[in-house]
């Protein structure tokens, strides 16, 4: 059986921005039971010219809802503002996935051909399969994991299995 570009985003997305919900949702807990502000934890970051945990929030959603869009030639939500806190948070990942859940695999028929642009490289493009497999994975996964990276520094309670979320184990028989 051969995967399918759907299968490598929407549903992965969808379980890793899950999982970062969860994350965030542990990170609210171990704020309160040692009372701290959480907006101590959601400005906190693992080196000084590194994004704040909020930020890699909003980053990982914008890559996955940007791709997503990109890739099938949808419109994706739009923020006029940055996420204000916690609850921002959670309701911009459950904006990203309500958006996710609307995609179908037929709508990334011909993804490969897009041509995906940035402001910042004019003149530059790249396709759509090489934008996919070179930047908005690589980039999603790494907004995720330095989340991930600073509630762990931070203390909260989490581990390797909060962040791979619900897996399809299947029981030998």
């Amino acid at each position: 059986m051969r995967i399918t570009v759907f299968e490598i985003t929407v549903p992965q997305f969808i379980l890793t921005l899950t999982s970062l919900k969860h994350l965030l949702q542990k990170a609210h807990l171990h704020a309160e039971k040692r009372n701290i502000e959480m907006g101590v934890l959601l400005n906190t970051r693992l080196a000084p010219d590194q994004f704040a945990l909020g930020k890699q929030v909003e980053i990982a959603c914008d890559v996955a809802r940007f791709c997503v869009a990109r890739l099938t030639g949808t419109e994706a939500p739009q923020y006029a503002e940055p996420a204000k806190g916690y609850h921002d948070l959670l309701n911009r990942i459950d904006d990203t996935i309500h958006f996710m859940q609307k995609i179908t695999p037929t709508d990334f028929e011909g993804y490969e051909g897009r041509k995906v642009t940035y402001p910042w490289y004019p003149g530059h493009y790249l396709d759509g399969h090489n934008y996919l497999v070179q930047h908005a994975l690589p980039n999603f996964y790494f907004h995720v994991t330095t989340a991930y990276g600073i509630l762990r520094f931070s203390g909260v309670d989490i581990g390797k299995a909060d962040y791979l979320g619900e897996q399809n184990w299947k029981k030998e028989s």
